[in-house]
């Protein structure tokens, strides 16, 4: 029987919780790096065992480690992400480790981490040792992609969503917040914007009418693990989807959303087996950006057409007065038949549903704030 794990990194360190495929009793485990923040806790697909965390602690600094026994034991990097000078002389240090994701399944020793500020680095010795992808971070075009050394995104400006392309490991793609939606076909040499139809509400037009190439603030972006043309993303402006095999400009599916709600948000998801079925859940955008559930009502909104349409998914969640937010890296699905939907947010209450979104159970209450979610399952 299988058994399946739900990784959850918090503003004061990592938990586990487990449970076997009936997912109808959840036991808590925990907590690791106690008092640390976890901005991303993941396991790796291709070694059953290996996990990866990013920890920042104020007095150590921000670093990775690396687990090879499903996080009963733990070891640091020797050479954590860092910076080095930058062409133009500027000298920047890394203040978190924001995102991780492995490599490619050919390449079972490589990961890919984004950090804040804005970078982009590797490993290939899994996870010990970290080096710049310099075709990134020393692109001459860098500082102005990433809005020079003023950007007042929240928490810091972030790189994310760091997307190893599993039909073709040379193809990357990541979101810069803010700076945009970048690609590279060479394994991260040469990079270009991947915006086209992409809002900037936050800048005023041009004045030739154009669109703007780099600046904008994606929140997550996916690919469906089924079809590499199929990506999806949850922008600062709204929720896009593009299908790389009919072209190269998003189209915001978040037109269809109710409009009392909006398409604000920070995560979304897939189905691992249907590339028309998504999740979001939306936050309020509007007057000072309160970042919370719109008007108090916690909802997920599933879509299984593509965005076409989408359908409030909200049975079990509290029905006034719940102002949740739930960040970027903090929804997850496991690839059972019923499909499990998680969410965790940022008052500590972790969320499951074992129906696809149909209904929704508590499974911890208490945790810190929540910065991410992912599943694990091994046999």
């Amino acid at each position: 029987m299988s058994k399946l794990r739900l990784l959850v990194g918090t503003r004061k360190g990592a938990w586990t919780i487990s449970t076997d495929s009936e997912r109808s009793k959840w036991q808590i485990e925990g907590p690791m790096h106690l008092g640390a923040v976890v901005s991303h806790y993941v396991a790796d697909p291709r070694i059953p065992g290996v996990q990866m965390m990013s920890v920042g602690s104020g007095h150590l600094g921000p670093s990775v480690f690396v687990s090879k026994d499903f996080g009963s034991s733990w070891s640091e990097a020797t050479t954590p992400p860092a910076f080095s000078v930058e062409p133009n002389g500027v000298e920047r240090s890394v203040d978190h480790v924001f995102w991780l994701t492995p490599g490619h399944v050919s390449e079972p020793d490589t990961w890919y981490a984004g950090t804040s500020p804005q970078g982009l680095f590797k490993s290939v010795d899994g996870g010990d040792t970290w080096q710049e992808v310099l075709g990134f971070n020393h692109h001459p075009d860098f500082f102005e992609w990433r809005g020079g050394d003023k950007d007042g995104t929240p928490d810091g400006p972030k790189l994310h969503s760091v997307i190893v392309d599993h039909s073709d490991k040379e193809h990357l793609l990541l979101g810069m917040s803010g700076g945009g939606i970048f690609e590279s076909f060479d394994a991260g040499a040469t990079w270009s914007a991947l915006n086209s139809g992409v809002a900037m509400d936050f800048y005023p037009p041009k004045e030739d009418g154009s669109e703007y190439e780099f600046g904008h603030d994606p929140h997550c972006l996916i690919m469906h693990p089924q079809d590499a043309n199929r990506l999806y993303h949850q922008n600062h402006c709204g929720l896009y989807a593009l299908d790389r095999s009919t072209g190269k400009r998003w189209t915001r599916i978040g037109d269809n959303m109710p409009k009392e709600v909006g398409d604000i948000g920070f995560p979304i998801v897939a189905h691992p087996r249907d590339p028309n079925t998504i999740w979001v859940f939306p936050m309020d955008g509007s007057g000072q950006w309160p970042r919370t559930s719109p008007a108090g009502r916690p909802a997920v909104y599933c879509s299984r057409d593509g965005g076409a349409s989408f359908i409030r998914q909200a049975k079990g969640f509290p029905e006034q007065q719940a102002w949740w937010t739930v960040k970027r890296q903090s929804m997850a699905v496991d690839g059972m038949d019923s499909l499990g939907v998680y969410l965790g947010t940022s008052n500590g209450q972790l969320w499951g549903s074992v129906d696809a979104g149909e209904n929704w159970q508590p499974i911890a209450m208490d945790l810190p704030q929540i910065f991410s979610i992912e599943v694990e399952v091994s046999p």
